[in-house]
């Protein structure tokens, strides 16, 4: 893992203020973002996260991504009104991903604001939004295969995750949305980003892309803009209410509620 962290490259930039954030925003019409709580965190799959965290040995990780698709599989369909949508594998895990599981894919989204709220949420030091170069990285083919398109290695076409994915053995990059959304996919502007590889960073994968400049920035926020952003995000409406459009999304948001004080209710 170290290895794979110290060739990591990442554009980094600092933004001390709410104002050079929505700057920053504005110059990167199209690109996908993520918020993480903590800047320093790698950009590594809940999986990925998960396995290392328990210890398991990495010739076990394809065998154990696979029992816990199955397994999920096999009991979803239980509080599901059509158990169709686990048939297609994209659709599976974003359901496992969207309800608390750990799985390969990594949540993006359209929207720089949206990513913004995530990371300063909960933030209690440096947060960061990373920003994904998707006009790029959808018109380039890693350069050990250039047949590997997007299109080619699709996670929806039937028998693709098995095919370019799972083995987990080369550095490919999917984004994208399954053929049908969820309710919170489509609140939160959503894409998704499917790597080849769980025991690197998505930044080390990336490299594989494009000309070898960086196809991810990094956009370290000082905790010092945090109450700023977040009234200008709750102005713009953008709480947990609305990203998670149902009770529990409502429930969350009360302790934003916390944070503003209105004259009247």
């Amino acid at each position: 893992m170290s290895d794979a962290l110290a060739a990591s490259r990442v554009r980094d930039l600092r933004v001390s203020t709410w104002e050079a954030f929505t700057s920053y925003a504005d110059g990167h019409d199209g690109w996908a973002f993520r918020g993480q709580t903590d800047a320093h965190r790698p950009l590594l799959t809940s999986l990925a996260r998960r396995l290392l965290q328990t210890r398991t040995d990495r010739s076990a990780w394809r065998e154990r991504e696979e029992r816990a698709i199955r397994v999920f599989r096999r009991k979803a369909h239980i509080y599901l009104p059509d158990r169709s949508v686990l048939d297609q594998m994209l659709r599976c895990l974003a359901m496992m991903q969207h309800h608390g599981a750990p799985t390969r894919l990594l949540d993006f989204t359209k929207s720089p604001f949206v990513a913004a709220f995530f990371a300063l949420e909960n933030a209690t030091g440096e947060s960061a939004v990373y920003a994904l170069d998707t006009p790029r990285l959808w018109a380039s083919a890693p350069r050990f295969d250039p047949s590997l398109t997007r299109e080619r290695i699709d996670p929806q076409v039937q028998g693709n995750f098995e095919r370019y994915f799972a083995a987990n053995e080369r550095a490919l990059v999917w984004v994208g949305e399954p053929a049908e959304m969820d309710r919170r996919l489509v609140a939160q502007s959503g894409l998704l980003v499917m790597p080849g590889m769980l025991d690197q960073t998505l930044d080390v994968q990336l490299q594989a892309y494009g000309d070898g400049a960086p196809l991810i920035e990094r956009v370290i926020l000082d905790p010092a803009l945090r109450a700023e952003a977040m009234h200008q995000l709750y102005r713009m409406n953008i709480t947990q209410a609305t990203l998670f459009p149902d009770l529990e999304g409502l429930a969350r948001s009360i302790a934003y509620e916390l944070e503003e004080i209105w004259g009247h209710d």
